[in-house]
């Protein structure tokens, strides 16, 4: 019988194992606005993270400094991903050393059907999912694989994205908003995915509005405010705590 011991031995492996991907005082900027002021973190090998705070906190600015896009500028900080130092790279070298972001608009490209935002995602190494494993995950993309990708629904669009991160080999996916204006029907689908995804080793930080679903589903939590870390530890502690929630997340 599991006990609440062995279950909190289990908890806490997180705070001992070796970090996976490091944030470390990460200064960033949107020209001379300063957005992300100090953060550091570690996430562990197969974890979700939710990257939680009000609107403006810097959620998406420290998951676009991770994504090594060029907007904001990363002026100081080291970011590390397997031994490997994302903070020298470009967003294609940190794409090509296994990093995924899906940004909150999604990117689906116009003109091509699904199957040819799926191939195009593969056209280069390193290949991850086949197109068949992705349509077992999706049955839903499988159905409609010769639909054009901007015509699906806005869920449908979300499990495209996804999709076409798996697409390559990937060891962790950044999702910026992955349930912003979906159904709450939808948003079961793709909380199993990304459940699924986890099973398979994958890590994920996921920046999310929804913050009480984004918890229910992260193993650990870390919250800004104005662009610093204010907590950093598991999903239940914030669940259980409301008055944190109350002041940060106002939930």
């Amino acid at each position: 019988m599991m006990t609440t011991q062995t279950l909190n031995k289990n908890a806490n492996h997180a705070a001992t194992a070796p970090a996976f991907l490091s944030v470390h005082d990460v200064h960033a900027y949107y020209g001379e606005s300063y957005i992300v002021q100090g953060v550091s973190f570690n996430v562990h090998e197969g974890e979700i993270l939710a990257l939680l705070g009000r609107n403006g906190a810097g959620k998406t600015s420290t998951l676009r400094a991770i994504a090594r896009v060029s907007d904001p500028e990363l002026r100081k900080g080291e970011i590390w991903l397997d031994h490997q130092p994302l903070h020298r790279m470009a967003s294609h070298q940190a794409a090509a050393a296994g990093l995924a972001l899906v940004p909150e608009d999604r990117r689906i490209i116009a003109g091509l059907t699904v199957e040819e935002n799926l191939k195009l995602a593969q056209i280069a190494p390193p290949i991850g999912w086949s197109l068949e494993r992705l349509y077992d995950l999706f049955p839903r993309l499988g159905e409609r694989k010769n639909q054009e990708g901007t015509t699906l629904s806005g869920g449908e669009q979300q499990m495209l994205a996804i999709a076409r991160a798996l697409a390559r080999d990937i060891k962790v996916l950044l999702l910026d908003e992955p349930y912003e204006g979906l159904a709450p029907v939808i948003v079961d689908e793709i909380e199993k995915t990304l459940a699924l995804i986890k099973s398979q080793g994958i890590t994920t930080i996921l920046v999310e509005q929804n913050a009480v679903r984004a918890l229910k589903l992260a193993d650990r939590a870390v919250i800004l405010d104005t662009g610093g870390i204010v907590f950093d530890g598991t999903a239940a502690e914030v669940l259980d705590n409301a008055e944190l929630r109350a002041e940060y997340l106002a939930i």
